[in-house]
């Protein structure tokens, strides 16, 4: 009986400083609190949204998944995504309102399993807040237009930023370069372009 206690014991050891290694790798590899200026972290959380739905609302837009991934902040798993490996010219959209988010031409492999750019299609297409879930302090990235949820931004991408934006394929709407964009995406467009123009 005390050999089996003290091989559970053994094991139980082991297995607790395989998982402490395994999260200081993930960890050191993931956490990257300055991958954007804290100024502007909390300058993202302390600003409002020009789209606000009822979560009932955002319920009837978004299909099951969509909502997981845009309104409760969940994550793809890896390699399953729709656009992972997917490269061919266009735009990608906010699933959530129809935003411009990122284009093709800032897309590149990062072989981490979810769509990887290496900056937004514009500065102000994003705003970006401290995530502290998993053990570690992460960079969440939103759409500036809902606030929904698409991914995080870490500091291993390739030049000229050296960032990597890791996005859900399920918070984007691909539109191929030439294309009609489907009715949510023109809605965005017609309405923010009346917007700037009466500004």
């Amino acid at each position: 009986m005390n050999g089996k206690v003290r091989a559970i014991a053994g094991f139980t050891a082991v297995a607790a400083l395989l998982a402490v290694g395994v999260l200081h790798v993930f960890a050191s590899g993931q956490s990257e609190s300055e991958t954007v200026p804290a100024a502007q972290v909390s300058e993202s959380a302390q600003q409002g949204y020009p789209i606000e739905l009822t979560e009932e609302q955002w319920r009837e837009r978004l299909t099951d998944f969509e909502y997981y991934i845009l309104r409760e902040k969940g994550t793809e798993r890896a390699f399953t995504g729709e656009y992972d490996g997917f490269y061919e010219p266009g735009i990608y959209y906010s699933r959530a309102t129809g935003q411009p988010l990122f284009s093709s031409e800032h897309k590149y492999d990062s072989r981490t399993g979810w769509p990887s750019f290496w900056q937004p299609i514009d500065p102000d297409a994003v705003r970006y807040k401290n995530d502290d879930s998993l053990w570690m302090r992460r960079i969440e990235v939103v759409d500036s237009s809902s606030g929904s949820h698409l991914g995080h931004v870490f500091s291993d991408g390739p030049e000229p930023t050296g960032l990597r934006y890791c996005i859900n394929s399920a918070a984007l709407l691909f539109v191929p370069e030439g294309a009609e964009p489907p009715p949510l995406v023109a809605d965005y467009l017609v309405r923010f372009a009346q917007d700037s123009d009466s500004d």
